[in-house]
């Protein structure tokens, strides 16, 4: 089975396009590999402030739309 080539928009280089390859579908793999490291590192958790203040705001919204859904009208 032949696989389709596509042609990298970062550098113009050909590739094969192959399934359950990381990266996205119009990068060849040495483009999107630094992208996909970048994310992967950026999901990992921060510090206990980061994750507070996160939790907060989350708690934050989770309240304001609660109020929004389940409010009388008086």
């Amino acid at each position: 089975m032949a696989f389709p080539i596509k042609v990298c928009v970062v550098c113009g280089e050909e590739f094969e396009l192959k399934p359950d390859k990381p990266g996205f579908a119009n990068r060849c793999p040495e483009c999107s590999a630094p992208d996909a490291e970048e994310v992967s590192a950026g999901k990992r958790g921060g510090d206990a402030i980061d994750r507070k203040i996160e939790n907060e705001a989350n708690e934050a919204r989770r309240k304001a739309i609660r109020d929004l859904l389940y409010r009388k009208d008086s």
